[in-house]
């Protein structure tokens, strides 16, 4: 047996007054963290020199605010706390990544959240059993929110963590569920009859395998790049800060919606392929920075988004008890 952590990702359609109340959430979210922020860097600003001072330092926390400013009260109290925990992640991350205890690409230093970006979010977490998903009505019930209708078949066993609310540039409305469940795991014995499979990358096909097969990529940006330089054309021509530009910005958004969606769909059904019927896969390592940056590749090695399918083979691999070997580069 092994415990596993799942994210099932569900659209949710909250009515008008739910639209409002989360608008609201993912505001006060981001004025938390930003009121955070700017009282961490004056804080470090005036003791940078008393380096003791500066460690004793009692920052206030989310309940102080709410006592100076009341409308916080109106969201979920767990979404706004969960701001601080992902300010002090934050702080973490950068100092960890510029000591060398963080390995991969270093980390920048926390910044502001602005309220025009494309992506909005809060997390809240399932205390006291506060989230239920019902799945034959397919409604969610979340803190404040109460019930909220939601579209997709799919169903869990398993305890739900925590959830992320989340809007996109497109206007729409997901809720991203944390579940911990428990599996059934048989990690297979290599042997000489294991069903083995090496993958070479292959710019235009996606890869190429052993037996020189390919994947057949059907190159969703280069597809849709002419459709969305023509959008972007139009978005240049409106005037900022219009209603037609407001508008012009959600075609934008739409056409590399369906790009990264449709790249999603093909990379998830490929990799539960291969994971099903190979015992051990075999890929190569790569620098996928440094090849975007040379040759001028960088639109295809993008396209191709090779990083995100390895890492979907890594945990698929890792539920069905499969083995992942990567090769050296030389």
């Amino acid at each position: 047996m092994k415990t596993i952590y799942k994210t099932y990702k569900f659209r949710i359609y909250p009515n008008r007054v739910q639209e409002v109340l989360l608008n609201k959430t993912f505001g006060c979210t981001r004025f938390i963290f930003n009121k955070m922020l700017t009282e961490r860097k004056e804080t470090y600003e005036k003791y940078k020199d008393d380096k003791e001072v500066l460690k004793s330092y009692k920052y206030c926390t989310e309940k102080k605010y709410k006592e100076e400013f009341e409308w916080l009260k109106e969201v979920d109290s767990i979404a706004v706390q969960q701001s601080r925990v992902d300010l002090d992640i934050a702080y973490k991350n950068f100092f960890d990544s510029i000591t060398g205890k963080r390995k991969g690409k270093k980390v920048s230093y926390p910044k502001y959240k602005s309220k025009k970006e494309a992506r909005q979010t809060y997390r809240t977490l399932n205390v006291n059993n506060n989230i239920v998903v019902v799945f034959e009505n397919k409604r969610i019930k979340f803190p404040k929110l109460k019930w909220v209708k939601y579209s997709d078949d799919r169903t869990f066993n398993g305890d739900i963590k925590n959830v992320t609310v989340e809007k996109t540039s497109t206007g729409k409305y997901f809720a991203c569920i944390l579940v911990e469940e428990t599996i059934d795991t048989k990690i297979h014995q290599v042997s000489s009859q294991s069903k083995c499979i090496g993958l070479d990358m292959d710019m235009k096909k996606f890869y190429t395998d052993n037996k020189g097969v390919t994947a057949d990529y059907p190159r969703f940006y280069r597809k849709n790049e002419k459709k969305l330089a023509k959008e972007q054309r139009r978005l240049s021509r409106k005037v900022k800060g219009s209603n037609n530009r407001n508008k012009q910005r959600s075609k934008v958004a739409r056409v590399h919606e369906k790009i990264v969606n449709s790249r999603k769909d093909f990379q998830n059904k490929i990799s539960t392929t291969l994971v099903k019927n190979y015992d051990v896969i075999g890929i190569e390592t790569l620098n996928m920075q440094a090849m975007s940056q040379c040759l001028n590749l960088g639109k295809s090695v993008m396209d191709n988004a090779w990083g995100s399918f390895v890492s979907m083979l890594e945990y698929k691999c890792d539920w069905y008890g499969k083995h992942l070997v990567f090769a050296d580069k030389y």
